[in-house]
């Protein structure tokens, strides 16, 4: 995305794209009711340096976040830019999976209705939408731990080996990619098939199941999506462009 750079000393022209892009996403998120007041988290890794991200000033809500008030982070959770503080548990979810996920450049966590809804059924989504065959290969279900912990840390980083998609069993939704669209895509598409999960169960009928074929199909199709720079891209662009309108400046 074209920024205005406004970098602070040391600061390198990538940190201050990242932060931008991470500061859109936020508002984004707020645009699409993905919030839950100051509770939740998205990080994004500083391109260059593999051992710090950003984050969430805590306490500001996702609609007053700029690229200058997010907080700079290594994984061992010290802070790295003047003022601003973390949710601790934040520090655990998102450390814990740039450790275990060395591709992972950003990561996102909700607590929305239909995400925390469905982690509370073992397994819950099933294949009955469209949705979910854009995430069924890469879906994975976490127990839920205790938070902030370094057991939690390390656990989740174990899931998150085996998906990019994450149901955090009693708790909500993570997603994962290599780049900040890729992982609010995932999220887009994950949170759709909870949405419709939750509609499906409360209809006075079973649904009706994707065959099998398609969904092998339709996993092989996905995976090649998914990785390639391209993946939600456009979209992110599309939504960048709706908060825009609003008229807050968040670069800066």
């Amino acid at each position: 995305m074209s920024v205005a750079l406004k970098l602070e000393p040391k600061m390198t022209e990538a940190e201050w794209e990242t932060r931008c892009d991470l500061a859109a996403l936020y508002h984004v998120v707020d645009h699409l009711g993905w919030t839950d007041t100051i509770n939740t988290h998205m990080t994004a890794r500083i391109p260059g340096e593999p051992n710090h991200f950003l984050i969430n000033n805590y306490g500001e809500m996702f609609d007053e976040i700029t690229a200058s008030s997010l907080v700079k982070m290594d994984l061992e959770g010290n802070v790295l830019s003047s003022g601003g503080k973390f949710n601790a548990a934040g520090l655990t979810i998102h450390s814990g999976v740039y450790m275990a996920r060395p591709d992972a450049n950003c990561v996102l966590h909700t607590h929305t209705r239909a995400g925390a809804g469905v982690s509370m059924l073992n397994r819950g989504l099933r294949p009955i939408s469209q949705d979910h065959l854009q995430v069924i290969d890469d879906v994975v279900y976490h127990p839920y731990g205790v938070p902030a912990s370094k057991e939690e840390c390390e656990e989740l980083g174990k899931s998150c080996a085996n998906g990019s998609c994450v149901v955090l069993l009693n708790h909500g939704l993570l997603t994962l990619g290599e780049t900040i669209h890729g992982a609010l895509f995932r999220l887009y598409m994950l949170e759709r098939a909870c949405e419709l999960e939750l509609i499906a169960r409360g209809l006075d009928e079973p649904p009706l199941f994707v065959d099998e074929y398609v969904q092998r199909k339709a996993a092989e199709r996905m995976k090649k999506q998914r990785a390639t720079h391209e993946y939600g891209l456009n979209e992110f662009k599309g939504l960048v462009r709706t908060v825009e309108r609003k008229g807050f400046d968040w670069r800066r």
